[in-house]
């Protein structure tokens, strides 16, 4: 499982665990899974899902991978 964090400005959104994580990058849309490999990317505008079925509007920021554990840092963000 990927221990997912989405946090904005104003608030920690989301905590918790997923199996999956589809995220809106600047150029496309990037997944990540279990064991996914360390990495840095810049976000872009759209929606990002998490494998729970939660899921969010995000507008900028970035998305890092580390040991299953996935932080999304957004400039501006609300739950769908």
């Amino acid at each position: 499982m990927l221990h997912v964090s989405v946090i904005s400005p104003e608030a920690t959104l989301f905590e918790g665990d997923a199996p999956s994580l589809v995220a809106p990058a600047y150029d496309g849309e990037v997944g990540i899974l279990t064991g996914h490999a360390p990495m840095v990317i810049v976000l872009g505008k759209g929606t990002l899902r998490v494998g729970d079925g939660s899921r969010f509007t995000v507008d900028g920021g970035f998305l890092q991978v580390v040991d299953n554990q996935v932080r999304v840092v957004t400039e501006k963000s609300a739950r769908v």
